[in-house]
């Protein structure tokens, strides 16, 4: 348990770690590289597009982490020691959290790198997190190969050369052939690929289960869940304003219905 509470901790610390190092990589390495091109002095130059457009994804990214940390499950305190107070849980979707130490209403997991619950109240910002988490660091990634192929004259025609750029880099840092600077935004170049594939995975599993009407916790512990229209199922999390919230961070808008249903 101590293990968990410290990665509670940790986990969120590492995101915010990596969200600032993006950011300074982004004003102080990809923008300005973009500003040299000679056709920057459009008025859609390359570098305002980019700019912001990375603002746009990071904007959504951190708005909805924020949102899920705010709009946290409401802790029902029913089923918390179940074998003092004699009392069942409300609902099968309910679950008691041994390291938030609250019962959340239909329950889906436990994401250490909110340090929150994820239940019927930030479901939809959770899901919109991984989405633009996911879409953030790909697009960072992308404007990193960029910046490596101009600085170090490297082309990615090849489909393998990203998957050799890194044991060649090594090389050629150790030799004096590259700096510091790019040896750790090739590094960086990794990290956000792992990040955006990870994310995008959530995000499609959590998409996948909110169409079936079901959660994590409810397939881990075999609990069967009614059949119904899997746009219920979706307007139910999303609610009716999907499209505002795609496109601007707000809370979520159709936790009262999950709520009425489970009591």
């Amino acid at each position: 348990m101590l293990a968990l509470r410290l990665l509670n901790v940790v986990a969120p610390a590492y995101f915010l770690c990596i969200s600032l190092v993006t950011f300074v990589l982004q004003l102080f390495l990809f923008l300005p590289s973009m500003r040299e091109d000679p056709a920057a002095a459009r008025l859609f130059s390359p570098a305002l597009l980019h700019g912001a457009l990375f603002l746009f994804l990071s904007a959504n990214a951190l708005g909805n982490y924020v949102l899920v940390i705010q709009n946290s499950p409401d802790d029902l305190g029913a089923c918390q020691g179940a074998s003092a107070t004699k009392a069942p849980c409300p609902s099968p979707s309910t679950h008691f959290c041994r390291v938030c130490a609250r019962v959340t209403l239909r329950h889906d997991h436990h994401c250490f790198f909110t340090g929150n619950c994820i239940g019927s109240r930030n479901m939809r910002n959770f899901v919109l997190f991984c989405l633009y988490t996911s879409l953030a660091c790909l697009y960072s990634m992308v404007a990193g190969v960029a910046y490596i192929s101009a600085v170090l004259s490297i082309s990615f025609a090849h489909p393998l050369a990203f998957l050799t750029l890194l044991p060649t880099s090594i090389s050629q840092f150790f030799s004096g052939a590259v700096l510091g600077s790019e040896m750790f935004v090739i590094l960086m170049l990794y990290l956000w690929f792992a990040i955006g594939l990870a994310c995008a995975g959530f995000c499609c599993h959590q998409l996948l289960l909110i169409l079936r009407g079901q959660t994590r916790h409810q397939v881990r512990k075999g609990v069967a869940v009614r059949a119904r229209p899997w746009r219920k199922n979706l307007q139910e999390v999303f609610g009716k304003r999907w499209l505002l919230g795609l496109l601007v961070p707000m809370f979520n808008v159709g936790s009262e219905s999950s709520k009425q249903q489970d009591k």
